[in-house]
């Protein structure tokens, strides 16, 4: 045996014995019994036991060790908001021809004619970033901010290409990055989950769920999603209140009968590595009882803090409310959160295929404020110092027309931007063509933005792996480098 299949069989041994320590306590829920009972696990025989990676990471010394990402659906267009073009005003309204006898498509329409940003941009901050007048707040962050001005899909689809930014692969079943991060480097507090989603009170996003899974990654990986804006937040951690019939000793009694039957299942089938998940699952539930209501209760911050966020203001109170829950989360030891901004469909995001000067305003404004003030709050609290901020999007937007005002999808290029432990504020990376139609200097591929933030919180991306359908399977898939261009 080699020391790395040793060193995984140990680990193995010591999650086993950790199991049936936990079933021995009694830990877990009756309705356990319910969930295993009706998928046929408690007879199943479920394959081999997957030893988790801890003990190996992180590869080297982190600069981050939480992450919020900022999720834009629907295609933020860059030009409209971070990648300034002169050009695009000087020939507003002539077609678009970028020469060499190069064909133009569009991915749902004709090409129409070349499309002037209809708002004002400004030079901002010693690093001179341009930003668009919809941008207010963010612009006065740009010193702190690493852009990556040519990022690159490789699709026009909005399925597949959030796929690719959430999970590195354009087809579903693959773990998401969020839940890369937790299998990789644990959870920090005990009671509560390591990868929380607060997606758009409209609905979820494309894809649905599918961009926080765990794929082929145990399931207690999986991002845990949470409705901020619900009177109960997470529901079903507690007993409804008119149920009296379930008491604390009946629920006691029950635990212990469930106890024993699975250690006596867990002995026959040690290698059950979907009900140890299951256990894990619901033994952080029980605890949840006490620690989430606290979580998500905003009540106790500031009215100073809680103007900051926006949340005085119906156009920014969602977003702001999900922000400053986000910087709660990680301030009490939940490892990644993502916020997402707009639902699936063809309205109510940042998707402008009809009218860019009507529909961008209205996203900018109910996340602009947000985003900055979630920036300067950690930074304010000391947690910048550990903490990766993201703001990201599936795609970008074309320098021609739709429907004579709007803008189709681009995959050729478009910005995202980082911020906090171990990023260089003020710097950039890459740069688009003169249209901002395609990457035309160091196109940033989501292999290279996953590497990047990957190093940042101590792993190496070629090394974290798993194998699933006989093959190593990676966040990064074959590709990816870390840029360190935007690295102090």
């Amino acid at each position: 045996m080699s020391p790395d299949e040793l060193r995984l069989s140990r680990q193995a041994a010591d999650t086993r014995r950790e199991f049936l320590g936990r079933l021995a306590g009694g830990f877990g829920t009756v309705a356990l019994s319910q969930l295993l009972a009706a998928e046929g696990a408690l007879a199943a025989d479920l394959g081999p036991a997957v030893a988790l990676p801890s003990g190996t990471l992180p590869h080297h010394p982190a600069k981050a060790r939480r992450v919020i990402q900022l999720f834009m659906n629907g295609g933020a267009s860059q030009m409209d908001l971070f990648d300034y073009k002169p050009v695009l005003f000087k020939k507003a309204g002539e077609a678009f021809d970028p020469g060499a006898g190069v064909h133009v498509e569009a991915p749902t329409s004709e090409p129409g004619k070349i499309l002037k940003p209809p708002f004002e941009f400004r030079q901002h901050g010693q690093s001179g970033r341009w930003v668009s007048s919809l941008l207010p707040h963010l612009s006065g962050c740009v010193d702190d901010l690493a852009f990556l001005m040519s990022m690159v899909s490789k699709t026009n689809v909005h399925g597949p290409a959030s796929y690719l930014m959430n999970t590195g692969f354009l087809l579903p079943g693959f773990p998401s990055f969020g839940a890369w991060t937790s299998y990789a480097l644990g959870r920090i507090a005990d009671n509560l989950p390591s990868f929380v989603v607060l997606p758009d009170t409209r609905g979820l996003p494309y894809n649905q769920k599918g961009n926080f899974s765990s794929g082929f990654l145990p399931t207690q990986h999986q991002g845990t999603v949470i409705q901020a804006s619900a009177p109960i937040p997470m529901t079903d951690l507690a007993p409804p209140t008119s149920v009296s019939y379930i008491t604390s000793e009946g629920s006691r009694e029950g635990l212990s009968l469930l106890g024993r039957f699975n250690r006596a299942h867990w002995q026959v089938r040690d290698q059950d590595s979907l009900l140890d998940a299951r256990i894990r699952a619901y033994e952080l539930a029980a605890r949840m009882q006490l620690s989430a209501p606290e979580a998500f209760d905003i009540r106790g911050e500031s009215e100073a803090t809680r103007k900051m966020y926006g949340l005085d203001d119906k156009v920014t109170e969602d977003f702001g409310r999900r922000c400053l829950i986000a910087r709660r989360l990680i301030e009490r030891g939940v490892r990644f959160v993502q916020v997402w901004s707009g639902a699936g469909g063809p309205t109510a995001n940042w998707d402008n295929h009809s009218n860019i000067s009507k529909e961008l305003p209205s996203v900018c404004s109910a996340t602009d404020k947000p985003s900055a003030a979630l920036l300067r709050d950690l930074q304010a609290r000391g947690l910048m110092e550990d903490t990766l901020l993201l703001w990201n999007t599936e795609f970008g937007r074309m320098p021609f027309s739709q429907s004579s005002e709007g803008r189709d999808h681009n995959g050729g290029t478009f910005v995202g931007w980082m911020a906090g432990a171990g990023v260089r504020g003020g710097a950039s990376y890459g740069e688009s063509d003169d249209w901002s139609w395609k990457a035309a200097r160091s196109a940033t591929t989501s292999y290279d933005f996953h590497a990047t933030a990957l190093h940042l919180l101590g792993i190496q991306h070629e090394t974290l792996t798993f194998k699933s359908g006989g093959a190593n399977r990676r966040l990064t898939d074959v590709h990816g480098h870390v840029i360190h261009d935007v690295l102090s």
